[in-house]
């Protein structure tokens, strides 16, 4: 709820109000009906911060002679554990070492290096690996290349992403769960301490926030149990292997896990001040000075809280992680200011019905500059994952990042719906005419219990005196809670029938059903790949697989035998130059620059820079001094040598060579 100004229209206080909540309910039903059904069906498995960009042989590419080793290519930092890269022959045997992967890094470029087996045959062989990104999400992924030429293989290659399964989706349950319990910590603790301090002693408050620690708790607990098989295997029994725990702690995520526990126990000693010494201080000096304490040490764990998904997701790897991490801080606590604020306002307002427009007053300005600050750090961080305007609609990230956009716009459109309602309540609810209510309030309740007390005597026969209750302390305490109960009773009546704070329910109630859809939006938002990265992956695979030119490729060899009409030119052609199969041409001219009948020609391809080669091809005759060949396979992009045989005679050949630049 905004503390912006509108002017003053809609229903009047008289207006009727009997179908209000209905329709209200239906309109919060089919908003986070549509968000989760936009989730669900159009978002798609979210994937991580890093991708593959490139390998070594790559994917599809058809080797002379089987590899050393075999290189992959990160667009940013992972994490791999000694079996994370697996190469499998076509029978699906292990055809790497097994030892672990070996870090090939140079400067910003992240590569690593699997070791082969010597001897491989040939045949199609499949290359599985799965990493944990430097924002703590697992990916994963699988390619195929050829040795010889490809061949039939019983691997299938892996259709279920890392992370996913029901791992997967406790996992992700247990990230909503530890969202929604810090709002609801630090934001009902902030609603109590800056906009309603006599709300600490009530018990609908208490149980709210107390509710919110014991949800990240547990939250947090479980996301530490099921790293292990969220990040590996993928197997629910996983969660409690020991050596999987000692594994995940020496991790950057299980560090900061094992730290918001450790503040969580801080922020239990927090609640117990809060809700223990704070609520029964009546001095209001030392009250005021106590509020100054829990103030400061309240900001300081919510601050540190926050902390623990700032160091350990996005915002610690990218383009400026020193600035991303204390921005991304402050817009936790700014919406957990709103958002848990807002849902401690909607209890007070259903829970507690002497909450006092002052409280509904200060919480407006404290929401208005929540958004301020969400604002300008929600610019930010858009600008430093989104990077460009063709990503914000070409991207999973970019998509989820609108709807996230258009439901604050949703929850701020409440929102001022909300102030108007509450500047009624201070202008209408205030002063005199609370006065008055009171007085109506007490004498209501006098009667009302007055005639509860006749009724239930003469229902029960027994004589309504003093020395009657006096006798009978049963029959004292049963009237006493009969008493209280018509009491609450019409405090409601009467609550109910204000049709200001009726109408700040209702649309306090409106604004955190958008929050919980919002919520949900954000928090599959964190696990998703950011557009900025998914758009560099995209352009340096791009990059990796394009080829250097466009269209054929020509050059010419002169060439002398030795014997008689020895010397002539091979011109040769190459169509289209690039990785995979090609069109060969040659055609043979004389010294006299006409076509030239020779009994033979072989050409020869070898790539000294990987050690690949000779690969021998053998043309066919066409016509008088030309030959061709089809689907020469260049299995990889380089600075090949062309050696091409010309013989021109029984005993006279020649071989000659230059280089050629292929894909």
């Amino acid at each position: 709820m905004t503390a912006a100004t509108a002017p003053h229209f809609g229903p009047t206080p008289s207006t009727p109000a009997i179908r209000r909540p209905l329709a209200a309910a239906a309109l919060l039903a089919a908003l986070v009906g549509m968000v989760f059904g936009l989730l669900l069906g159009g978002a798609g498995p979210a994937s991580a911060h890093a991708a593959l960009t490139g390998s070594d042989p790559q994917d599809g590419a058809v080797v002379a002679t089987a590899p050393k080793e075999v290189t992959l290519t990160f667009s940013e930092q992972v994490a791999l554990g000694d079996d994370s890269i697996r190469i499998l022959d076509p029978d699906g045997k292990r055809a790497d070492t097994g030892a672990a992967p070996r870090d090939l890094q140079s400067g910003s470029t992240v590569k690593y290096g699997v070791s082969l087996h010597a001897g491989l045959p040939d045949g199609t062989y499949t290359v599985a690996w799965q990493a944990v990104s430097a924002d703590s999400h697992p990916v994963s992924g699988a390619f195929t290349f050829s040795v010889g030429a490809p061949s039939k293989t019983t691997v299938a290659l892996p259709t279920d992403q890392a992370g996913g399964g029901l791992v997967g989706a406790l996992y992700g349950i247990a990230r909503y769960a530890a969202y929604a319990g810090f709002i609801l910590l630090a934001g009902g603790s902030a609603f109590v301490l800056a906009c309603w301090q006599r709300g600490a002693g009530a018990r609908p408050l208490q149980r709210l926030v107390v509710r919110g620690w014991m949800t990240l708790t547990v939250a947090t607990l479980a996301m530490l149990l099921l790293r292990n098989p969220y990040t590996g295997s993928g197997k629910l029994a996983d969660a409690f292997d020991l050596d999987g725990l000692k594994a995940v702690l020496d991790t950057k995520p299980g560090a900061a896990l094992v730290s918001r526990l450790l503040l969580l126990g801080a922020s239990a000693l927090f609640i117990a001040v809060l809700f223990g010494a704070y609520a029964k201080r009546e001095d209001e000096r030392e009250k005021k000075d106590l509020t100054f304490g829990l103030a400061i040490g309240g900001t300081v764990i919510a601050a540190g809280i926050a902390g623990t998904w700032a160091l350990a997701e996005h915002a610690s790897t990218g383009i400026q992680p020193g600035i991303a991490m204390p921005v991304d801080v402050l817009h936790l606590l700014a919406v957990a200011a709103w958002l848990g604020g807002l849902t401690a306002l909607l209890v007070a307002l259903y829970r507690t019905p002497d909450i006092d427009a002052t409280a509904v007053r200060r919480f407006s300005g404290i929401a208005f500059g929540s958004v301020i600050v969400l604002a300008a750090t929600g610019i930010y961080q858009s600008w430093r994952q989104v990077g460009t305007w063709s990503a914000l609609t070409g991207t999973g990230y970019g998509q989820l990042l609108l709807v996230k956009v258009g439901l604050v716009a949703v929850l701020i459109g409440f929102a001022w719906f909300s102030r108007r309602w509450t500047a009624r309540l201070i202008t209408g609810g205030g002063g005199a005419s609370a006065e008055v209510q009171d007085e109506e309030t007490a004498a209501a309740e006098t009667a009302a219990a007055d005639a509860s007390t006749t009724e239930v005597s003469g229902s029960a026969e027994v004589p309504d005196t003093p020395g009657a209750t006096a006798e009978d302390p049963a029959r004292a305490a049963q009237l006493a809670r009969q008493q209280a109960a018509v009491a609450t009773a019409e405090k409601k009546r009467i609550r109910d029938a204000d049709p200001d704070r009726s109408g700040l329910r209702r649309s306090v109630l409106a604004e955190v059903g958008v929050a919980v859809a919002l919520l949900a939006v954000t928090t599959v938002l964190t696990s998703t790949e950011p557009a900025r990265t998914e758009e560099e992956a995209a352009r340096a695979s791009t990059a990796a697989s394009a080829p250097a030119t466009a269209g054929p490729v020509e050059m010419k060899l002169p060439f002398d035998t030795g014997g008689e009409n020895g010397k002539g030119t091979v011109r040769m052609e190459i169509t289209p130059a690039r990785t995979g199969a090609n069109e060969l041409h040659l055609w043979v001219d004389g010294s006299d620059g006409k076509p030239m009948d020779v009994p033979e020609v072989k050409v020869a391809f070898t790539l000294e820079s990987k050690d690949i080669g000779p690969l021998p091809v053998v043309p066919a005759r066409l016509t008088e001094g030309h030959w061709t060949a089809d689907g020469v396979q260049i299995p990889m992009a380089g600075n090949w040598k062309v050696a091409v045989t010309v013989r021109t005679s029984d005993i006279d050949q020649t071989t000659i060579d230059k280089n050629m630049k292929i894909g």
